[in-house]
């Protein structure tokens, strides 16, 4: 680490937090530029539908006698005028399958399988450099794109941004998992997870107005150009400025079945606890990916008179990053009183909340679109952080990373692979109505989905119980203390001083059972040759 950041130790962490959020940023922006710049890279490289669509702001849209959009063939759109002047065009709108595969399947398919080996080096390899080599890649890649000449050429480049970005969840999250206390984790992941809102945000000034103004002629170039020197300079100070940390577990240490083997990876993923939790991410994330790929088109598509890029930045980074925070907040404070099951209710809540006032983002005209599209974001955007605060509370730190892998690998194949269902049901439904089944509909979906996933973790937890009260550890089920205990996060309470030993009915002290136990990976019971002392010392900094 530079000496100077050696002198500013006391700021280390937040500094640690602000880089990767601004790399994870920059990543987002690369990912979702595509969404804001479609119509014009269309044009360029000639992919997708045509579509009747007013070339005019001359007139205000209420003015028109016929909508651009309600037209659906070549002449007509030619033929439609006002007062003598023509109003519409015949062109690439920028949707259609072709930018469907390309916003997401082609990058999701990348990302989730290079994301599964990421977790997985993530918990042998240093953490640091690997991140480093990610937004290296993703930074080119991203250069790259602002050069292409052909449709395939873009797809191509998508999928090594993808292969580089997959690793910054998974490597960020384990490292501020090891530098940040519990009390403050929710919060923190929320902030860094914010990344994906904030770089979406920035996409719409971006990708409209940076394109607009036609940079030494290289038109939505410049966008994909500048970000990705950007992440690579963010690059530089990942690799020059951060140190590796020492890992921690998080809640129990390497907790451990009765019979003595470590808890796998597939004992920490089958657990209905896990399962609920990832179906319920995996809905709500497409109902996210829906609207971020496809909120410029649709506001373009029914308001073009109306200028909506500024309108979306400021919900999206201003009041999205305030929900986002209180919700860390509100689930950091309120896990203390309920347990890691408080934060699914947050979820659960927030979500449910958020559903109505989204329908609303898609069915009123611009002033009350934004209305209700930014009481809809202060809810929707609480849940990633939350999510993810869960998910590093209740697996064992041997597992950690690869499990957050196994994660977004499901979460993001289901709901970054949804979405291209849009295109299909739009042509059934039209694309308004398409928009609100899988963006406001399922934001409804998941939050029932969370509700359901609090009654599979476990509250508070209870003090410890008489010997007597506890069934002894020889009639346990191999399998029986992570299922009984399967979804905890800290339960420092357990490995206190006082704890060490409980009364008998004669007086003596007794042993704990074996699955109470503080033990180490290779199932070495740390309590039988350690002081209590030392004991309640270890616990207190899990």
């Amino acid at each position: 680490m530079i000496p100077i950041l050696e002198k500013m130790s006391g700021f280390y962490n937040s500094y640690v937090l602000g880089i990767l959020t601004v790399g994870y940023i920059l990543g987002e922006l690369g990912h979702y530029l595509i969404g804001v710049t479609s119509k014009q890279t269309a044009i360029e490289l000639d992919y997708g539908d045509h579509a009747c669509q007013q070339n005019s702001s001359l007139f205000n849209r209420d003015e028109l006698p016929t909508q651009c959009s309600a037209v659906g063939n070549e002449s007509t759109c030619h033929a439609l005028d006002f007062n003598g002047t023509g109003y519409c065009e015949w062109n690439y709108n920028g949707l259609g399958i072709d930018y469907q595969i390309l916003a997401g399947p082609t990058f999701i398919l990348i990302f989730t399988i290079a994301g599964v080996f990421m977790g997985f080096a993530a918990d042998k390899y240093n953490r640091v450099k690997m991140l480093t080599a990610c937004t290296v890649v993703f930074g080119i890649a991203i250069i790259l794109q602002g050069t292409v000449k052909e449709y395939w050429q873009l797809v191509l480049l998508r999928m090594v941004m993808a292969a580089g970005e997959s690793g910054c969840n998974p490597l960020a999250t384990g490292i501020m998992s090891d530098i940040f206390p519990e009390d403050k984790r929710a919060l923190v992941m929320a902030i860094f997870n914010w990344g994906i809102y904030g770089g979406y945000g920035i996409a719409f000034p971006v990708g409209r107005y940076i394109t607009k103004a036609n940079f030494w002629n290289l038109g939505w170039r410049v966008c994909y150009l500048g970000a990705g020197v950007l992440a690579v300079i963010v690059a530089a100070l990942t690799g020059t400025t951060l140190r590796e940390p020492e890992r921690k577990s998080i809640g129990e240490v390497d907790r451990q079945t009765a019979s003595g083997k470590p808890i796998s990876l597939w004992q920490v993923i089958k657990n209905p606890a896990m399962i609920m939790l990832m179906i319920a991410a995996s809905i709500r994330h497409c109902g996210g990916m829906t609207f971020a790929y496809n909120a410029d088109l649709y506001y373009n598509t029914y308001f073009p008179d109306v200028d909506l890029g500024w309108w979306l930045f400021g919900v999206t980074i201003g009041i999205g990053s305030v929900g986002v925070v209180v919700g860390g907040i509100v689930s950091d404070k309120i896990v203390a009183k309920m347990g890691i099951r408080s934060r699914a209710f947050v979820l659960a809540v927030s979500q449910l909340i958020a559903t109505l006032p989204a329908f609303g983002s898609v069915y009123f005209d611009p002033l009350w679109a934004m209305i209700t599209l930014g009481l809809s974001y202060f809810f929707a955007e609480m849940w990633f952080g939350i999510v993810f605060a869960i998910v590093v509370e209740i697996v064992p730190l041997r597992v950690r990373s690869s499990t957050i892998g196994v994660f977004l690998f499901v979460m993001n194949n289901i709901g970054g692979n949804l979405p291209i269902l849009v295109d299909p049901v739009a042509k059934v439904l039209g694309y308004r109505g398409s928009i609100m089944i899988f963006y406001a509909g399922f934001y409804g979906i998941s939050s029932i989905l969370f509700f359901i996933t609090c009654f599979l973790l476990e509250g508070k937890p209870e003090p410890a119980r008489q010997e007597s009260s506890v069934e002894s550890p020889s009639k346990i089920h191999p399998e029986a203390v992570l299922n009984a205990r399967h979804m905890h996060g800290h339960d420092n309470s357990v490995f206190s001083v006082d704890e060490s030993t409980l009364p008998a009915a004669n007086g003596r002290p007794t042993q704990l059972p074996q699955h109470l136990q503080m033990s180490s990976g290779n199932g070495y019971d740390k309590s039988q040759t350690t002081p209590a002392r030392q004991n309640g010392a270890e616990s207190s900094r899990l």
